[in-house]
């Protein structure tokens, strides 16, 4: 995604939301910036229950697409490049049922990561052709679906 010199109001919760509470503002990279602060917050959610952190996802999913496209429609840009609340959620979805230990955390960011930046169909499709704050939210989530899948076979095979 080419830069956008558009800026967030950093004193609208949904912005500073959707940015991942500034992660989002970094000059390069920031999806990758969005991902290494969701990497903070997944250290205290990865003590929920199974069942719970499904749910804090299914919660944090539904609210992204209101942030996510609320933020897109305020900023006059979809999909700017420093609205990350997406890569949190495509994150924490990677690493569902992961195994403990920063390795494993690592391999869930690295994953993360590469299914985000590379958009393998039907990422690439989704990112192209979903709109709004539901298209924003959804390429990432299946990004993560994806990692998670490969993020669970190396489990196994390890």
């Amino acid at each position: 995604m080419k830069a956008v010199n558009v800026k967030p109001n950093w004193l609208n919760p949904v912005h500073l939301l959707a940015f991942g509470f500034g992660s989002g503002a970094a000059p390069k990279a920031p999806g990758t910036f969005g991902t290494v602060a969701a990497v903070l917050l997944y250290l205290p959610l990865s003590l929920l229950s199974f069942d719970h952190y499904l749910l804090m996802i299914l919660v944090t999913g539904v609210v992204g697409i209101y942030l996510c496209g609320k933020t897109a429609e305020d900023l006059g840009v979809h999909d700017h490049g420093g609205i990350v609340w997406d890569e949190f959620v495509g994150f924490w979805v990677t690493m569902i049922a992961a195994p403990v230990g920063w390795v494993w955390i690592l391999v869930g960011f690295v994953l993360f990561r590469f299914f985000d930046i590379l958009k393998p169909w039907p990422i690439n499709w989704i990112d192209k052709k979903v709109a709004g704050g539901f298209g924003i939210m959804l390429d990432d989530v299946i990004a993560g679906v994806m990692a998670a899948l490969v993020l669970q076979g190396l489990a196994w095979w390890f």
